[in-house]
Protein backbone atom coordinates (compact mmCIF):
# COMPACT_ATOMS: atom_id res chain seq x y z
CA UNK A 1 0.00 0.00 0.00
CA UNK A 2 1.16 3.46 -0.90
CA UNK A 3 1.58 6.12 2.11
CA UNK A 4 2.45 9.98 2.13
CA UNK A 5 2.04 12.22 5.17
CA UNK A 6 1.11 15.45 4.72
CA UNK A 7 0.39 18.77 6.56
CA UNK A 8 -3.02 20.33 7.20
CA UNK A 9 -4.01 22.79 4.37
CA UNK A 10 -6.96 25.45 4.78
CA UNK A 11 -9.03 24.70 1.63
CA UNK A 12 -5.80 22.78 -0.23
CA UNK A 13 -4.17 23.67 -3.70
CA UNK A 14 -4.62 20.90 -6.56
CA UNK A 15 -0.97 19.68 -6.34
CA UNK A 16 -2.00 18.85 -2.32
CA UNK A 17 -5.36 17.14 -3.59
CA UNK A 18 -3.66 15.34 -6.48
CA UNK A 19 -1.64 13.40 -3.44
CA UNK A 20 -4.93 11.52 -2.44
CA UNK A 21 -5.99 10.32 -5.80
CA UNK A 22 -2.03 9.25 -6.18
CA UNK A 23 -1.48 7.40 -2.80
CA UNK A 24 -3.80 4.74 -1.61
CA UNK A 25 -3.03 6.23 2.01
CA UNK A 26 -2.61 9.87 3.34
CA UNK A 27 -1.63 10.39 6.56
CA UNK A 28 -2.29 13.94 7.90
CA UNK A 29 0.51 15.73 9.88
CA UNK A 30 -1.71 17.36 13.20
CA UNK A 31 0.97 17.18 16.24
CA UNK A 32 3.99 19.15 14.41
CA UNK A 33 4.64 22.78 15.59
CA UNK A 34 2.61 25.17 13.59
CA UNK A 35 4.25 27.63 11.48
CA UNK A 36 3.23 30.74 9.94
CA UNK A 37 2.99 31.73 6.32
CA UNK A 38 2.11 28.00 5.39
CA UNK A 39 -1.16 26.25 3.84
CA UNK A 40 -2.09 25.36 6.96
CA UNK A 41 -4.38 28.89 7.31
CA UNK A 42 -4.26 29.84 3.89
CA UNK A 43 -5.14 29.67 0.42
CA UNK A 44 -5.09 31.41 -3.12
CA UNK A 45 -8.18 31.95 -5.94
CA UNK A 46 -8.48 32.98 -9.10
CA UNK A 47 -9.91 36.73 -8.47
CA UNK A 48 -10.69 39.58 -10.94
CA UNK A 49 -6.75 41.03 -10.29
CA UNK A 50 -5.12 37.53 -10.98
CA UNK A 51 -4.46 35.44 -8.00
CA UNK A 52 -5.46 36.60 -4.12
CA UNK A 53 -4.50 34.92 -1.33
CA UNK A 54 -6.69 34.07 1.56
CA UNK A 55 -5.84 33.67 4.67
CA UNK A 56 -6.92 32.79 8.45
CA UNK A 57 -5.54 34.76 11.64
CA UNK A 58 -4.59 32.49 14.60
CA UNK A 59 -3.98 32.56 17.95
CA UNK A 60 -0.97 30.29 19.40
CA UNK A 61 2.33 30.40 21.45
CA UNK A 62 5.58 30.03 21.11
CA UNK A 63 5.70 26.14 19.91
CA UNK A 64 2.26 25.52 19.77
CA UNK A 65 1.00 21.87 17.94
CA UNK A 66 -0.82 22.18 14.75
CA UNK A 67 -3.65 20.37 16.70
CA UNK A 68 -3.82 23.44 19.20
CA UNK A 69 -4.05 26.21 17.15
CA UNK A 70 -6.98 27.89 17.60
CA UNK A 71 -8.73 30.89 15.37
CA UNK A 72 -8.84 34.25 15.92
CA UNK A 73 -12.26 36.20 15.57
CA UNK A 74 -11.59 39.70 16.46
CA UNK A 75 -11.27 40.25 12.19
CA UNK A 76 -14.61 38.85 10.45
CA UNK A 77 -12.19 37.15 7.94
CA UNK A 78 -14.96 34.76 7.06
CA UNK A 79 -17.00 37.84 5.87
CA UNK A 80 -13.80 38.35 3.78
CA UNK A 81 -13.33 35.20 2.60
CA UNK A 82 -16.89 34.72 1.36
CA UNK A 83 -16.94 37.73 -0.42
CA UNK A 84 -13.47 37.41 -2.15
CA UNK A 85 -14.98 33.46 -3.07
CA UNK A 86 -17.99 35.17 -4.20
CA UNK A 87 -16.69 38.08 -6.34
CA UNK A 88 -13.95 35.52 -8.11
CA UNK A 89 -16.77 32.80 -8.45
CA UNK A 90 -20.39 33.23 -8.56
CA UNK A 91 -20.07 32.88 -12.40
CA UNK A 92 -18.12 29.83 -12.68
CA UNK A 93 -19.97 27.09 -14.16
CA UNK A 94 -20.75 24.93 -10.93
CA UNK A 95 -20.77 27.82 -8.44
CA UNK A 96 -24.57 26.99 -7.49
CA UNK A 97 -24.04 23.60 -7.23
CA UNK A 98 -20.95 23.62 -4.82
CA UNK A 99 -20.89 26.12 -2.92
CA UNK A 100 -24.04 25.51 -0.93
CA UNK A 101 -21.93 22.53 0.73
CA UNK A 102 -19.25 25.29 1.78
CA UNK A 103 -21.14 27.76 2.91
CA UNK A 104 -21.30 26.80 6.84
CA UNK A 105 -17.90 26.78 6.36
CA UNK A 106 -18.07 30.92 6.64
CA UNK A 107 -21.60 30.76 9.48
CA UNK A 108 -20.10 28.89 12.00
CA UNK A 109 -17.20 29.94 14.38
CA UNK A 110 -14.62 26.42 14.80
CA UNK A 111 -12.39 26.97 17.63
CA UNK A 112 -9.57 24.97 16.28
CA UNK A 113 -8.01 25.11 12.87
CA UNK A 114 -7.54 21.84 12.42
CA UNK A 115 -11.07 20.94 13.33
CA UNK A 116 -11.90 23.75 10.14
CA UNK A 117 -9.49 22.32 8.07
CA UNK A 118 -10.75 18.45 8.53
CA UNK A 119 -14.25 19.69 7.72
CA UNK A 120 -13.08 21.34 4.54
CA UNK A 121 -11.41 18.42 3.18
CA UNK A 122 -14.57 15.87 4.04
CA UNK A 123 -16.90 18.44 2.16
CA UNK A 124 -14.06 18.60 -0.83
CA UNK A 125 -13.92 14.84 -1.24
CA UNK A 126 -17.77 14.52 -1.01
CA UNK A 127 -17.67 17.16 -3.69
CA UNK A 128 -15.63 14.86 -6.23
CA UNK A 129 -17.36 11.58 -5.01
CA UNK A 130 -14.27 10.47 -4.04
CA UNK A 131 -14.04 7.87 -1.00
CA UNK A 132 -11.92 9.24 1.89
CA UNK A 133 -8.48 7.64 1.99
CA UNK A 134 -6.94 9.66 5.15
CA UNK A 135 -6.28 9.58 8.90
CA UNK A 136 -4.67 11.90 11.24
CA UNK A 137 -1.49 11.36 13.60
CA UNK A 138 -2.14 10.64 17.40
CA UNK A 139 1.61 11.34 17.92
CA UNK A 140 4.31 13.40 16.15
CA UNK A 141 5.52 10.87 13.36
CA UNK A 142 9.37 11.40 13.76
CA UNK A 143 10.58 8.70 11.28
CA UNK A 144 7.95 8.43 9.11
CA UNK A 145 7.97 4.87 6.95
CA UNK A 146 6.68 6.64 4.01
CA UNK A 147 6.79 9.43 2.03
CA UNK A 148 7.45 12.65 4.18
CA UNK A 149 5.69 15.06 2.46
CA UNK A 150 5.25 17.88 5.28
CA UNK A 151 6.22 21.31 4.40
CA UNK A 152 7.21 20.48 0.92
CA UNK A 153 4.28 21.84 -0.38
CA UNK A 154 4.86 25.87 0.30
CA UNK A 155 3.35 29.16 -0.92
CA UNK A 156 6.90 30.67 -0.73
CA UNK A 157 8.53 29.47 -3.99
CA UNK A 158 11.93 29.25 -2.04
CA UNK A 159 10.63 26.65 0.11
CA UNK A 160 8.53 24.88 -2.38
CA UNK A 161 10.15 20.98 -3.19
CA UNK A 162 10.61 20.31 -6.88
CA UNK A 163 7.87 17.86 -7.23
CA UNK A 164 8.44 15.45 -10.08
CA UNK A 165 5.36 13.53 -9.80
CA UNK A 166 3.38 16.45 -10.10
CA UNK A 167 2.52 18.30 -13.43
CA UNK A 168 -0.81 20.81 -13.86
CA UNK A 169 -3.55 19.48 -15.95
CA UNK A 170 -5.01 22.80 -17.44
CA UNK A 171 -8.77 23.64 -17.43
CA UNK A 172 -10.82 26.49 -17.90
CA UNK A 173 -10.68 29.12 -15.83
CA UNK A 174 -13.10 32.15 -15.59
CA UNK A 175 -10.59 34.73 -15.77
CA UNK A 176 -8.12 33.40 -17.90
CA UNK A 177 -8.50 35.48 -20.98
CA UNK A 178 -7.54 38.31 -18.46
CA UNK A 179 -4.64 36.70 -17.22
CA UNK A 180 -3.53 33.30 -18.35
CA UNK A 181 -3.59 29.71 -17.20
CA UNK A 182 -2.76 29.94 -13.17
CA UNK A 183 -1.32 26.78 -11.89
CA UNK A 184 -1.66 25.21 -8.41
CA UNK A 185 -4.67 27.52 -7.52
CA UNK A 186 -6.49 25.93 -3.83
CA UNK A 187 -8.52 23.80 -5.47
CA UNK A 188 -11.92 25.70 -5.15
CA UNK A 189 -11.12 26.98 -8.12
CA UNK A 190 -11.25 23.72 -9.64
CA UNK A 191 -14.25 22.63 -8.37
CA UNK A 192 -16.28 25.54 -8.66
CA UNK A 193 -15.04 25.73 -12.84
CA UNK A 194 -15.46 21.76 -13.57
CA UNK A 195 -17.55 20.74 -10.37
CA UNK A 196 -17.22 16.71 -9.49
CA UNK A 197 -15.43 15.92 -13.29
CA UNK A 198 -12.37 17.71 -11.67
CA UNK A 199 -11.30 14.71 -9.95
CA UNK A 200 -10.25 13.84 -13.91
CA UNK A 201 -7.71 16.94 -13.49
CA UNK A 202 -6.60 15.60 -10.43
CA UNK A 203 -5.58 12.44 -11.95
CA UNK A 204 -4.25 13.98 -15.29
CA UNK A 205 -2.31 15.96 -13.25
CA UNK A 206 0.08 12.86 -11.68
CA UNK A 207 3.05 12.22 -13.35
Amino acid sequence: MSQILLNTAYFPNIQYMSKFVAYDKVIIEVNDTYAKQTYRNRCVIYSANGSLPLSIPVIKNNRTAVKDVQIDYIEDWQKAHYRAILSAYKNSAYYDFIYPDFENIFIKKEKFLIDLNNKILDLIFDSFGFEKNYQFTDDYIKNPDCLDFRDKIHPKKSKNFNDSSFKQAKYYQVFEEKYGFIENLSVLDLLFNEGPIGLKILQESIV
